[in-house]
């Protein structure tokens, strides 16, 4: 047992009754030993350091606790915060250490496990059966399979496999400098590019102590906030095609792919890559303040357009009310992050969490409109400042469209020697076991989309 370990459960735990948010949890080792590809088996004689970071009203707190050498065990967290849930499983699979007393100790991310093919049962009785649905999917879905046990049309319990899409992306950043690092931090999770861009030059320039120009924060706003329009743009056009609205689909993806134009034609790229770097940016907007501001108002009036005729649709509403629903005390208890909390919202259903999401759209054409004229106003001004650490420790983060998304990093001789990225689409999607007990099949698809998260940014 691990006495160290034990004694960090319980500061975590009065940490979170007092208010902090538990918002991360991983175990580190050793070189060689173990590893995010869950690939290597159990760490022997190695030493695991378990960290835990929590949210503040200021920041991120880092806590750890070390294991004895050789310790093949330690006292499970799960059962005092549920929310541990799937990082206890993660540290499991990759480090082969058990969590003793957690509730299911099933492989989570590594695909090679002999248990990984098994169907568990978690509910009996007669004319129950399992539904494997996934992971190939029609249409353009991630790879992610859903065990759904059910006695022909309710869903009494849910699970879920997600290990289809892991890479190991983890381990790849070991040995890289900053200036790759970055690259692979915007693949990391594609529909958030551009704030896993963003949490990890934070952690960066946290390290190098320097500040990027303020010109170049304004143009980390600029597509952080067309990245947000667009993937809520895209949940809307899930939720109007499980609805089977085929006009409404085919608007919403109208104006999702004009949004994706306007990022390419500022900066090359669709999906906002290669701009954020460490220090600041890598180069200028290649549209003017002038006809940046242009396209973003014949962009808004549209879309909020068609965001009022799709919620004064009947049709489409009953579809999503009382559907998947997460209550906000529910939601304080996990730490769920962005839309999932509702936090001004009592329901916490499917239709929920899509007015979050245009209340956010709204927010975000505002704060984008700023954004272009406090460019205009600005004279020519440095893009980027020196930010090329040498050692050092350091945890960044950035508010993805999906929820907050945490980068711990440690630099030694200007290169990574452990990158631990964090995403939103992995603190939360674990949710989804519990809203959709109590609906039935055909509310699959509402609840799934209604969520908008990334299969890969679970299975790194």
């Amino acid at each position: 047992m691990a006495p160290g370990v034990k004694a960090l459960w319980d500061e975590v735990e009065s940490r979170v009754a007092a208010g902090d948010r538990f918002a991360d949890l991983f175990a580190t080792g050793p070189a060689g030993a173990g590893g995010s590809a869950g690939l290597s088996g159990p760490v022997g004689a190695a030493q695991l350091k378990i960290s835990v970071h929590m949210a503040t009203a200021v920041g991120i707190d880092t806590l750890e606790a070390s294991l004895p050498p050789g310790a093949e065990s330690y006292p499970a967290l799960t059962p005092r915060l549920g929310a541990a849930f799937w990082y206890e499983r993660e540290i499991h699979d990759a480090f082969g250490v058990v969590p003793e007393g957690h509730p299911r100790l099933a492989p989570l991310v590594r695909p090679d496990s002999p248990e990984a093919s098994a169907l568990p049962r978690h509910v009996t009785g007669y004319g129950l059966f399992t539904i494997p649905h996934g992971p190939v999917r029609s249409g353009a879905l991630e790879s992610i399979e859903y065990l759904v046990e059910t006695p022909g049309e309710a869903i009494p319990h849910l699970n879920m496999r997600v290990f289809y899409k892991h890479r190991g992306v983890q381990d790849r950043f070991t040995g890289m400098t900053t200036a790759d690092a970055v690259l692979l931090a915007e693949r990391t999770e594609g529909i958030a590019s551009v704030a896993h861009a963003l949490a990890f030059s934070h952690a960066i320039e946290r390290i190098a102590g320097c500040e990027p120009p303020a010109t170049a924060q304004l143009v980390r706003v600029l597509h952080a906030e067309l990245e947000r329009i667009a993937n809520h743009l895209d949940v809307a056009v899930r939720l109007a095609d499980a609805a089977g609205l085929a006009v409404a689909t085919a608007r919403f993806a109208l104006h999702k792919e004009r949004v994706l134009r306007l990022v390419s034609r500022l900066c090359g790229s669709r999906f906002g890559r290669g701009v954020v770097v460490p220090g600041g940016i890598s180069a200028p907007p290649l549209l003017p303040p002038a006809q940046l501001r242009a396209a973003l108002d014949g962009l808004a009036k549209p879309v909020a357009a068609d965001a009022t005729a799709l919620m004064t649709t009947s049709s489409f509403l009953d579809r999503l009310r009382g559907t998947g629903p997460l209550t906000p005390e529910r939601a304080r208890q996990h730490g769920a992050l962005a839309v999932p909390s509702a936090k001004s919202h009592v329901a916490g259903d499917a239709l929920v969490r899509l007015r979050v999401r245009w209340e956010e759209v709204d927010q975000s054409f505002r704060l984008l409109r700023q954004v272009a004229d406090d460019l205009a106003e600005r004279a020519p001004d440095l893009f980027s400042v020196t930010c090329q650490p040498v050692s050092g420790r350091a945890v960044g983060w950035a508010e993805a469209p999906q929820g907050e998304v945490l980068y711990d990093v440690n630099l030694e001789g200007g290169r990574i020697t452990r990158c631990h990225p964090r995403s939103a689409s992995f603190h939360n999607l674990v949710l989804m076991h519990e809203v959709f007990t109590g609906d039935i099949l055909t509310d699959f698809p509402f609840i799934e989309a209604s969520f908008g998260l990334s299969v890969a940014g679970v299975a790194l």
